[in-house]
Order: C-alpha cells, then sequence, then structure tokens
C-alpha cells in the first residue's frame, strides 16, 4: 500500500494502516491492552463518550530521521496532558510509561508508513484517545473505558505548506476551553469551532482567529493553533497568557527553544487585536500546525499585512528550522525531548 503514497504530496487526511493500539478499563485495572486491526472502534450506542461526550485525545508525531531511526517528540508532555483532561472528567489515568510504550509500539507496528526524512516536512501522525464506553446512560463517569491509539501518515495542516497564510478574526463566536473556574482543560473541544473554521476556508482563508470571550479584545488562538507574533524593532517572541488557550506543547517548545536556543527574548502577556501593528512578523503554531507564517489577518473588513504576504519572515524561518531539525534529528534536541521508537 505504501508504493501507493507520494510522500512528498500528502495532505493533512487520514490514510487507513494496518493496526491500532487498544488497551481496556473495567473494575479498577487495565487489561487486554495490545495490537489490534479492526479500524472500527468496539463502542455502545449508550457509551458515555456517545452521549455526554465523555472522552479526552491527543495528537502527536512521529518522524523519519536522516539515518533512519523514527523519534517521537516529547511523548512525555503528551502524556502528561491527556492525564490532565482525564482527571477533569473523572476518567482513570493512563500510567506515562504505558502511553509511551503504546506509542512506540504502535509507530513501529505501522513503521512502513512512516514518511523518510526529507519530504516536506511529513510525518506520522499519532491520535491517543481515552474514552468513557459501556452501556451507562447517567449522568455520571462511566464505568468502562478504551484507550486507543491509531496513526496515519500526513503532511502540512494547511496545504500550501510552509508559506504565508491569510486568516480572518471570527469576532461572534467564542472557543472557550476553560471550566467555570478559569482551570484550563487538557484537550480543547474542537467540535465547536467546526462551523466557522469551514466557513472561513470556504471564503479562501487558511484558517480563524479567535477572541477572548471576556472582552473579545485580545488574540487567544486559532480553531486549531495557538497564536505568536514577532514584535518590531525587539525581536520579541509574544504569544497569549490565557486561561482559555490550550496548553501547546509546541507553544511550551518554542518558547524555550527562542530564549535559549534563538537568544530571542520570550513574553506570554495579552495581544490586543487593535495593536496588530506591534507585529513584524506572526504565525500559528501547533503540532499539526507546526509554525505557519501568518501573511494577513483579516479583522472587520480590515486586512493587516504582517512581514509579507508571499516571503516567510527570518524570525519564523528561524524558528521552524530549528523546531524541525530537532524533531526530524538534524539538530541536537534538550535533553528527553526526542524519543527513538526502538530504544527500550
Amino acid at each position: 500500500m505504501t508504493d501507493k503514497l507520494n510522500w512528498d504530496e500528502l495532505d493533512f487526511s487520514y490514510t487507513e494502516v494496518p493496526f491500532r493500539w487498544r488497551a481496556y478499563w473495567k473494575d479498577g485495572e487495565w487489561y487486554k491492552a495490545g495490537l489490534e486491526t479492526d479500524p472500527q472502534l468496539p463502542i455502545r450506542e449508550a457509551a458515555p463518550i456517545v452521549n455526554y461526550g465523555q472522552g479526552v485525545f491527543e495528537g502527536n508525531k512521529a518522524y523519519g530521521t536522516k539515518d533512519g531511526r523514527v523519534v517521537l517528540f516529547r511523548p512525555d508532555e503528551f502524556a502528561k496532558r491527556l492525564n490532565r483532561g482525564a482527571r477533569r472528567l473523572g476518567m482513570p489515568e493512563v500510567p506515562e510509561e504505558e502511553f509511551i510504550r503504546a506509542c512506540k509500539e504502535v509507530v513501529k507496528a505501522n513503521r512502513d508508513f512512516v514518511p523518510p526524512h526529507g519530504h516536506n516536512g511529513a510525518a506520522m501522525f499519532i491520535r491517543p484517545m481515552l474514552l468513557g464506553v459501556g452501556d451507562h446512560i447517567q449522568v455520571s463517569a462511566a464505568e468502562e473505558y478504551l484507550f486507543t491509539i491509531y496513526v496515519t501518515p500526513v503532511g502540512p495542516l494547511y496545504k500550501s505548506g510552509f508559506k504565508p497564510h491569510d486568516f480572518v478574526v471570527d469576532s461572534e463566536h467564542d472557543r472557550v476551553a476553560a471550566d467555570g473556574n478559569g482551570d484550563v482543560k487538557a484537550t480543547a473541544n474542537y467540535a465547536s469551532t467546526l462551523a466557522t473554521a469551514n466557513k472561513v476556508r470556504k471564503s479562501g482563508y487558511a484558517d480563524v482567529v479567535y477572541l477572548d470571550p471576556a472582552t473579545h479584545t485580545k488574540i487567544d488562538e486559532l480553531s486549531a493553533a495557538n497564536f505568536f507574533g514577532i514584535e518590531k524593532g525587539t525581536n520579541k517572541f509574544v504569544t497569549p497568557l490565557s486561561n482559555t488557550v490550550l496548553p501547546s506543547i509546541t507553544k511550551k517548545s518554542l518558547l524555550h527553544l527562542a530564549e535559549h536556543n534563538l537568544g530571542l527574548e520570550v513574553e506570554e502577556g495579552d495581544v490586543f487585536i487593535d495593536d496588530l501593528d506591534r507585529f513584524e512578523e506572526a504565525g500559528a503554531m501547533g503540532n499539526a500546525a507546526v509554525i505557519s507564517p501568518m501573511g494577513s489577518l483579516t479583522y472587520n473588513g480590515n486586512k493587516h499585512v504582517f512581514y509579507s504576504e508571499t516571503e516567510v519572515g527570518p524570525v519564523s524561518q528561524k524558528l521552524y528550522n530549528e523546531l524541525m531539525g530537532i524533531q526530524f534529528g538534524d539538530i541536537e534536541a534538550p535533553e528527553g525531548w526526542v524519543v527513538d521508537v526502538d530504544e527500550d
């Protein structure tokens, strides 16, 4: 089947591969953990994931290196974030070492579908999910759970790849990922963004930018990525600090790399939509988006152009090269960030 895949032309879509990982939880313990071949999920109609949305998911990647290895990027952080969501929804946690082992095993089982190094940033997308299952119609936590991981080879999130894209602000709808106490949920509910995202993409924009739900004056994030800006005159790396923003592992990593590897000043704080002139460059960042430069951002019918609508800004380029270089094994990573799937 892999002979039918053109690694250079992959987009961000699903390709079925032979194996997925599953483990089941009941009566206080995990059991029957291992690889399965059936892509259909064994979920009953009365399952809490179907009736009440009791589930959390993650999204990380495996990367092919020049020397033929396959590596994971910061899998411990993805495990921690999934378990924060599990605790928030009254679900059993997946032990971190089991999460990492499961990611390794399912990637190794589908190794032929890991895009080789050097193909337009193509990688293997990893989707872990923890779902409330079983027959349980009460509005309470499930008594049975399924932990499952599927993988699929993918290309760039935005079809044209690493180049400036046009984005638009939606000030009419909110994308809230926090509870009433302001505590960030580990995994956002993307479903609330789908209608708006579909609308703006049909209008020719790459994605939609949401403002804060309280005042609608500050940038929060995009439908499936975080926002960053590069401040004029200082090259400061700026990203919103908000209790409604998904705690992105890519954002966390770029804050570290910007400061420690590239020597930039970094700032998490308010990013006001009326202060876009503050930034020379801007972009989206996330596991799927990686770094996607923002050529323009349209707000209330006014189009603001950043560095260029056709050329990538120099700081965005450096950040992209640094992150991708680490993920694909071309640049030495901070300790513990990159894990070889073949290592115990």
